[in-house]
């Protein structure tokens, strides 16, 4: 699919990407007519339930939070995580989470997206993308010099989506997750 991003707009609590979307290539894809602008809000207590309440496509669910960061979560300090849903027009279609944190032991921690869920019914349909150039934006904002994300090797995993997006493995954790890494220099 190709896509054209347009500039940006910037309001109080969200970010509009306008996207332009061509013919797919006879993959299946949500009819997006009329409704082709991202935008990212805060995650909050109005949209927390439609962001928890994202539907992937089967057997995605074992590659939803991997084992790392289950483990590191209670390390890390909350006030260093960025969390934005992703809408579509008014309906919630993504969640992205990242951590900055350049005092952070673990390198591998110090600036990485730790979570990106896209409703299954949007896969494919540039909102994933968006979400990493949300996190790259803001990890340059914070003059991180590298993104980090982990995920867990399989068929269904994300791991071509952000090998795709440029993101070179660096290695594995301790619990057995894929270490991807795109400098942002």
């Amino acid at each position: 699919m190709n896509e054209r991003l347009l500039p940006a707009s910037v309001t109080e609590n969200s970010i509009y990407l306008h996207v332009e979307i061509s013919p797919h290539r006879g993959l299946l894809r949500p009819n997006l007519e009329g409704m082709t602008e991202l935008r990212l809000e805060e995650l909050s207590a109005a949209n927390a339930v439609a962001a928890n309440s994202l539907e992937l496509r089967p057997g995605q669910e074992a590659f939803a939070t991997p084992t790392t960061y289950t483990q590191e979560e209670p390390g890390i300090d909350p006030t260093r995580a960025w969390s934005r849903v992703i809408k579509r027009g008014e309906e919630v279609v993504g969640f992205v989470r990242a951590y900055c944190d350049p005092e952070h032991p673990q390198e591998e921690l110090r600036c990485c997206i730790w979570r990106i869920t896209v409703a299954g019914s949007h896969q494919g349909a540039g909102v994933g993308r968006f979400a990493v150039n949300a996190v790259i934006d803001e990890a340059k904002r914070q003059e991180c010099e590298k993104l980090t994300v982990m995920w867990t090797p399989g068929q269904e995993g994300p791991g071509e989506f952000f090998h795709h997006l440029g993101f070179v493995d660096i290695g594995d954790t301790a619990y057995g997750d894929r270490i991807g890494a795109l400098p942002l220099a």
